[in-house]
């Protein structure tokens, strides 16, 4: 019988990890089915523009699959079962259940409420592709002089207001932040920061908390009232509750705990990679969740899997931060670059260079997933099928634990 192979989620983590376990083990000995809620690989990092009015092509997963082996199951999935290992999921084909031997969960995240009231009512958010959509429609309907109220000074919310503000100079951008916007970037790369939101007319209100939003405006912890004709929630993303529900040991974020090598400390049969996954990174710190973490997390994941499966050891995949690259529209960026602590160096790159190599970087993994077996070796690894390789392969697991 076949190796059961299940991974959840077909995001910058999941989609990745398949192809790679596709390219990599033998389809005589394993079984690989991805599970996910849409037909096609969204990039979220790409949403900002989608919601911007910017055509934004996405892949087919279907097509990103095809000839490699691994099955599509275009479904939801509604509970994981680690003691029987099953998922429970439903979709067009309708309720079901599916069986896995080895499980690599990477259902990602979604939009941090927080609590607030009103959010989840009157605020729009660029988490997912429907909800980019519909965002996308609103702004549409904005005439000149509509105003438009991004909240979060992170990453996804500087995108967002710069990238609005150069397509649609039209209306009147402002960014919430809780804090100084950019405090977490070099002086030069803050002052660059600044600048660009000058370029663009975008207003900051800093230090302002927003604890309302209203349909035409957002009301802050000081009593300050915000117009607002579109509230943009980017104050920061959450995990399903989902693994948390299913008796899997998560974090007080809801991540499930992973080792070293992106296994579950309470079930050795599930993996986690991805924004679900409350890893270390070699700083000692929780990973950040960001498609950087995404990358490093399947990669650890997936070589883990193979060198188990196989009887081999397993490799590490380092886990440390270069940088952080910040889109300012099309033709600006930022790319900050960070120290071991994940702390701002003094060197920066920005302007249209910046913007170029964002933009490469985003090509590159959109090409990786579409081209998931790329380079496919003509022999791929069989999987340990003799007591003494199997117990080699756990021999080599504990000791890269």
């Amino acid at each position: 019988m076949k190796h059961r192979i299940v991974v959840l989620g077909a995001g910058y983590a999941g989609a990745f990890a398949a192809g790679s376990l596709a390219r990599r083990l033998s389809p005589a000995d394993a079984e690989i089915t991805v599970v996910n809620a849409v037909p096609d690989f969204v990039e979220r990092m790409r949403l900002h523009q989608l919601a911007a009015g910017q055509d934004v092509a996405f892949r087919k997963l279907a097509d990103v699959y095809a000839g490699t082996g691994v099955r599509l199951r275009l479904a939801r999935v509604t509970g994981v079962d680690p003691e029987r290992k099953t998922v429970a999921v439903t979709g067009e084909e309708g309720d079901g259940e599916l069986a896995y031997d080895t499980l690599l969960y990477t259902l990602g995240s979604s939009v941090a409420h927080h609590g607030v009231p009103g959010v989840a009512e009157y605020a729009f958010d660029v988490t997912g592709r429907s909800s980019a959509l519909r965002l996308r429609e609103r702004l549409a309907g904005l005439g000149a002089g509509g105003t438009v109220l991004v909240v979060g000074e992170g990453l996804t919310g500087i995108e967002t207001a710069t990238e609005f503000a150069e397509s649609r100079p039209d209306l009147s951008v402002a960014l919430a932040a809780r804090g100084e916007l950019g405090a977490w970037l070099s002086p030069k790369a803050r002052r660059h920061l600044r600048r660009a939101f000058d370029r663009l007319g975008v207003t900051v209100h800093e230090h302002t908390v927003v604890e309302a939003v209203e349909p035409t405006r957002a009301i802050a912890a000081d009593g300050t009232v915000v117009p607002a004709d579109v509230t943009v929630w980017a104050a920061g993303f959450a995990v399903h509750p989902l693994a948390a529900a299913s008796g899997l040991e998560v974090a007080g974020t809801g991540g499930i705990v992973v080792d070293r090598t992106m296994r579950s400390v309470s079930h050795p049969d599930v993996y986690a990679a991805g924004d679900c996954a409350h890893a270390i990174g070699d700083n000692g710190r929780p990973l950040p969740m960001s498609c950087a973490s995404a990358g490093f997390t399947n990669m650890q994941a997936t070589a883990a899997i193979i060198a188990r499966l196989t009887g081999g050891d397993v490799p590490t995949v380092g886990l440390k931060y270069h940088g952080n690259h910040i889109s300012l529209g099309r033709r600006d960026g930022i790319f900050q670059m960070v120290d071991a602590d994940a702390r701002s160096k003094s060197w920066y790159l920005g302007g249209r260079t910046a913007a170029r190599l964002k933009s490469g970087i985003l090509k590159g993994a959109g090409l990786g997933i579409a081209h998931p077996t790329f380079g496919m070796p003509k022999r791929r690894r069989r999987l340990a099928t003799t007591p003494e390789r199997a117990a080699g392969a756990g021999a080599g697991a504990r000791a890269a634990a």
